[in-house]
């Protein structure tokens, strides 16, 4: 079934909102995009120019035994414009998708101005009232703070956090269970939490180095973001004395080691997905330099092997509570016809962003033409990053693609790599069947190999 909705709205020209624009020109809808940055630049940005890098030019792993490489392999076939953008624009960065950033965002913006289907509108968006639907909201992080209210409204007032503190998320099979142990205070519960027991010598080391570590300075406009009580970074609780985090986080009380050993204080370990793959460090929002966390989180009993899935971080941010907010295909449940594209649904990395963007624009073409919503495999990498966004989740936080939110394997594998090529086979056998029932506008490309040049 075919059907003419009028225009697509999509406001925001960055990474999730350019890919999302393209991708519903070329299903053959007419797409009005909004971008505000010649009336207005973000406290981040340079230029006018869409899909603008502004923390790096890298967009990642690109090798085909990484969650990341997984990813651009699906969008590949997807035929990303960002993707294939990249690949193009791309400079020599070991394993890594580095690209050139002005060669990259001009491309983008010379596709995007030059599309037939594609009217540019230079404008600065006040309200949801103002875009008429079908919608796709894809303002970032840094949204305009006259919108961001209007949005807060929309959700209300459940919606954001200015300031975005991340806590390290770790390997599940990377916990050394011979010293952790599982259990809940006061033995209520299923034994959810992993725990890390500390003496007295471990943990006053471990508020030592804390202090003593290399932090990630806040930018310029940054500096004036308060933090929210609920997600203060370890850094700050300390500054409130060296005992806090044992009366706080790291409290002992209602917990018993199994072992018989007595603890000065304990590091909680959450369960992070459905699948127990993932554990997120309780009260660990920091803004360490990565080096430092792995060095330091690392002196902690049962994590001196620990694979971080995620470090830790924190900066100004803004993103809807996705879970809570929005339907599974990424629409306001307040609003079926208003879609929500990239960081603000709570991924993180570029190229995270752009391929929720590209899904966006799948899931609202099925809408437009009465289809059912064809949702990518859960086994699949762009599944599992819809899952992680979409899934009930009370303590959800900005995440982006990791072996973590792949589906657990219904077998045991020990190696690691080999439990990993695993997950891979079986993500591009369901993705692949997946793409059998999709009508594509265009074939996709194969992602070339990121291997490092060898010296002859």
């Amino acid at each position: 079934m075919s059907i003419n909705p009028g225009p697509i709205h999509i406001v925001g020209a960055g990474l999730a909102g350019s890919e999302c624009a393209y991708q519903l020109a070329e299903f053959g809808f007419d797409v009005v995009l909004y971008e505000m940055r010649s009336k207005k630049l973000t406290p981040a940005h340079k230029t006018t120019n869409f899909a603008e890098l502004v923390c790096s030019n890298s967009f990642g792993s690109g090798t085909d035994y990484s969650a990341a490489g997984q990813l651009k392999w699906e969008a590949a076939k997807l035929n990303s414009l960002i993707l294939k953008s990249a690949i193009e624009a791309r400079v020599p960065a070991g394993m890594a998708l580095g690209v050139d950033r002005e060669i990259f965002s001009n491309q983008i913006t010379s596709t995007l101005k030059n599309h037939p289907r594609i009217t540019i509108v230079e404008k600065i968006v006040e309200s949801l009232d103002d875009v008429p639907r079908p919608a796709v909201f894809a303002t970032g992080p840094l949204t305009d703070t006259s919108l961001a209210n209007s949005l807060r409204e929309h959700f209300d007032d459940e919606f954001l956090y200015f300031f975005d503190a991340i806590a390290p998320i770790i390997d599940a099979d990377s916990i050394n269970m011979d010293i952790a142990f599982r259990a809940d205070r006061y033995d209520k519960g299923t034994k959810d939490y992993i725990n890390c027991p500390l003496n007295r010598d471990q943990y006053y080391q471990l508020i030592e180095e804390i202090k003593a570590a290399r932090k990630v300075e806040a930018k310029d406009f940054e500096k004036d973001t308060p933090y929210f009580q609920g997600c203060m970074p370890i850094e700050a609780i300390i500054e409130k004395g060296d005992e806090t985090l044992r009366f706080g986080p790291l409290s002992r009380k209602g917990l018993w080691n199994p072992n018989g050993e007595s603890s000065y204080a304990i590091v909680q370990l959450r369960q992070e997905n459905k699948e127990a793959t993932a554990f997120n460090m309780v009260g660990f929002q920091t803004k360490m330099a990565y080096g430092e966390q792995k060095r330091i989180f690392r002196m902690i009993p049962g994590l001196e092997n620990a694979e971080f899935l995620k470090l830790g971080s924190i900066h100004r941010n803004l993103y809807i509570q996705s879970p809570k907010r929005l339907s599974p295909v990424l629409a306001s449940k307040k609003d079926p016809n208003l879609f929500f594209a990239g960081q603000i649904t709570g991924v993180e990395g570029y190229f995270d962003s752009t391929c929720i963007g590209l899904l966006t624009a799948h899931l609202l073409n099925d809408q437009l033409r009465g289809n059912a919503h064809n949702l990518p495999p859960r086994e699949s990498a762009f599944g599992s990053l819809l899952n992680a966004i979409t899934e009930d989740n009370e303590y959800f936080q900005p995440t982006n693609i990791s072996f973590g939110l792949f589906p657990k394997l219904t077998e045991t594998i020990r190696d690691k790599r080999k439990k990993r090529d695993k997950q891979l086979e079986i993500a591009k056998e369901h993705f692949q069947q997946w793409l059998q029932t999709k009508t594509l506008p265009n074939p996709g490309f194969e992602m070339p190999r990121f291997e490092i040049p060898t010296s002859e």
